[in-house]
């Protein structure tokens, strides 16, 4: 049976120029299945040009309607929604988001059969798709960018001004540190998107032991997980796999590090009833050290106390003053600089879509054509016949209240 697959103008403010598919991962569709069919809606803020789909044969025309199954990055306006199709994009509904509320009950009144990108999982619960390794390339950026401006060391261009990754990198190896110490969480896509950068520019890393009892004469960095930063209460000898069943048995041992770091990339997972990193108490005391935090992962008013609100690519930096807990000038001395911008891999749309579309290609369109042998389609369908599905019934309540 012939599909045929849409890829929908991002009509969400402040724009997107992500795309689900470039033109290069369209055509390994097309080659692959025989069947498959691609119409990619014009769009003048898409960081692939109409052009560029058209010189690779792909069909560009605004006939989204006849499309069988639609994809998407960011939420689709309730107004663009087009009644019983198939829907892909990021609704940021899962866990009873309030600001989206409307637009899951719209996809139910409309009778669309929706799919969410975050919940695209293997039968192991791992993510199959995600910009999460780009959201570490930029974050660290942005945060060396939030550093020099902080201590007025250095000024480097903003991230989307640039062309890739590669770009970015070459502009950090020409900055100039003294002796500081970057501590990094997060050995996930994330985590390891901050560490490419870090090793991108040639940066030593050490291990824990030596990053809490060492002097050196150059920067160093050192990645943990929640097992260096986080212990049983009850003494005894913990785990990863105890920790995520059991995030309440333990407490964090983050201030040993924050009393040596310098710059911080929060890079990690937080999972509920897991302690916090630090808290606003921590940031009181006058050992901590930490002066530039990147939080990527941005949980407001969570387990990383500094960040108290999402920042934007327009103005990613703000300040905190550990003492008010307030917002203040980030260049003040007693402000810790805080960069948190929520929506990072926008600002390298290029770099991240084809890293998006070669795993979505990989995983995901096989399911369209092979009867959904690995239940990728199942798993990750929170809507059908206009009803929640049995997995997202938690959203009863949710979609219940006006």
């Amino acid at each position: 049976m012939a599909i045929k697959f849409g890829i929908i103008k991002e009509r969400k403010n402040p724009p997107d120029r992500r795309v689900v598919l470039s033109p290069e991962a369209c055509q390994k569709v097309l080659s692959a299945y025989e069947n498959a069919e691609i119409i990619v809606e014009p769009s003048d803020i898409r960081t692939f040009s109409n052009e560029e789909y058209a010189s690779e044969d792909i069909k560009v025309m605004t006939k989204m309607k006849d499309c069988d199954v639609l994809l998407g990055v960011k939420e689709v306006p309730i107004r663009s929604l087009i009644p019983n199709k198939k829907y892909f994009f990021f609704s940021h509904t899962i866990k009873k988001q309030p600001y989206n509320r409307k637009l899951l009950q719209a996809i139910l009144k409309k009778n669309i059969e929706f799919y969410d990108h975050e919940i695209i999982r293997n039968q192991k619960g791992i993510r199959l798709v995600a910009f999460g390794r780009y959201a570490g390339i930029v974050g660290a950026y942005n945060g060396f960018r939030a550093y020099g401006l902080k201590f007025n060391l250095y000024k480097l261009p903003k991230a989307n001004t640039l062309k890739d990754q590669k770009a970015l990198i070459v502009v950090l190896k020409k900055i100039k540190l003294q002796n500081i110490k970057i501590l990094l969480t997060g050995k996930g896509r994330v985590g390891n998107g901050a560490k490419e950068m870090l090793d991108g520019m040639g940066m030593k890393q050490v291990n824990v032991n030596e990053y809490l009892e060492e002097d050196f004469k150059k920067p160093v960095y050192c990645q943990i997980d929640v097992s260096s930063y986080n212990t049983r209460k009850d003494g005894t000898r913990g785990n990863m796999a105890d920790f995520f069943e059991n995030p309440q048995e333990y407490k964090s041992t983050f201030f040993r590090f924050a009393k040596v770091t310098d710059f911080y990339i929060a890079g990690h997972f937080y999972g509920d009833g897991a302690p916090y990193l630090f808290t606003r108490e921590d940031a009181k005391h006058a050992d901590f050290k930490i002066k530039v935090v990147a939080d990527i992962s941005c949980d407001i008013d969570g387990p990383v106390a500094t960040t108290i609100r999402a920042s934007t690519i327009a103005k990613p930096i703000y300040g905190y003053n550990p003492q008010t807990e307030k917002e203040a000038n980030y260049k003040n001395k007693s402000s810790i600089a805080v960069m948190a911008v929520d929506n990072l891999p926008a600002e390298l749309p290029r770099d991240a879509s084809e890293g998006f579309g070669e795993t979505f290609v990989k995983n995901v369109i096989p399911a369209f054509f092979n009867k959904d042998e690995d239940g990728i389609l199942e798993r990750s369908r929170m809507t059908k016949n206009g009803k929640l599905t049995k997995r997202y019934s938690y959203l009863k309540d949710y979609v219940a209240n006006k």
